[in-house]
């Protein structure tokens, strides 16, 4: 029977972390499954008390968002280590790409009897940020700064704080010139963003990248040109179903090695927590982390 360690961010989803823990421990130890908790004091604490946990033969279960799934998942990536995630926190979107449930019946059912089974990551290298690894996308440009707003909301949760973070962000906006090398090629482009996406949802649950996969071992590569504000959120509209892929001003390529840069300093972000400007360099990295899904 399996040996679970759970690793807590206590205020994922306005404190929600501990409270989604409950009914699945039950139902895992219930099963027969040994289950130990740890409560994080920080991403950089979730970290290594993923890496301890892992290096012991347990799988590691990060609860909360994408923020501690990213961390955690990036933390075990390489290592051999079991990746299982519940889901509580704003985004929940590299649980969405997964296709995991909200029932803890059925999650349970995942965690105890699935095999594990390889998915990507993506490591991301700047000079001004230590090298990291991350699960689900790297976004550049308005995205970035609306996800900030959206960390820093006290009042809205969920999709209610991107939609208000997003509405910030666009307001003061002005477009920015990117170079793109994507494995050598490199490509121009003026406009709101740069997604390199390995999962195709981010911001709690828009369609980024319809047809990003997390097993295909390459990342794709979303461009957003410039455009009035009405049209931007009109587009904005379609990530509801991913119909933005069909707009002109909208630019996808695919691609293993990814140098982003712009004529100003354009913040950056990765799976909801890590916060940095351009340059960044990214890389896939094929089958990295087992995920129980």
């Amino acid at each position: 029977m399996r040996q679970f360690t759970a690793v807590v961010n206590p205020t994922a989803g306005g404190s929600t972390g501990a409270a989604a823990l409950l009914a699945l421990a039950r139902l895992l130890r219930e099963a027969g499954a040994e289950l130990h908790t740890e409560y994080s004091r920080s991403l950089a604490h979730a970290r290594e008390l993923a890496r301890d946990a892992g290096r012991r033969g347990r799988v590691v279960l990060a609860v909360g968002g994408d923020g501690i799934a990213g961390g955690i998942g990036g933390a075990l990536s390489g290592t051999g280590a079991t990746l299982g995630l519940v889901p509580a926190g704003r985004g929940n979107d590299f649980a969405r790409a997964l296709d995991l449930p909200a029932d803890p019946s059925a999650l349970a059912r995942i965690l105890l009897h699935n095999e594990p089974r390889p998915v990507d990551t993506i490591e991301v290298e700047s000079a001004v940020h230590d090298r990291t690894v991350v699960l689900g996308s790297v976004y550049a440009g308005v995205d970035a700064l609306a996800n900030r707003h959206a960390n820093r909301s006290r009042l809205l949760r969920g999709s209610a704080s991107y939609y208000a973070g997003g509405l910030r962000a666009v307001t003061g906006w002005r477009a920015a010139r990117y170079r793109v090398t994507v494995d050598g090629e490199e490509h121009t482009h003026t406009g709101y963003t740069v997604v390199a996406a390995n999962s195709g949802y981010y911001g709690s649950g828009r369609v980024i990248a319809p047809d990003a996969r997390v097993d295909d071992g390459v990342l794709e590569i979303v461009m957003i040109a410039d455009a009035s504000r009405r049209l931007f959120f009109s587009l904005m509209n379609d990530l509801r179903t991913g119909a933005h892929v069909h707009r002109p001003q909208v630019r996808i390529l695919r691609g293993k090695k990814i140098r982003i840069l712009a004529d100003r300093d354009v913040p950056y972000g990765a799976d909801g927590e890590v916060e940095a400007v351009l340059p960044v360099t990214l890389r896939v990295l094929p089958g990295a982390l087992r995920v129980l899904r």
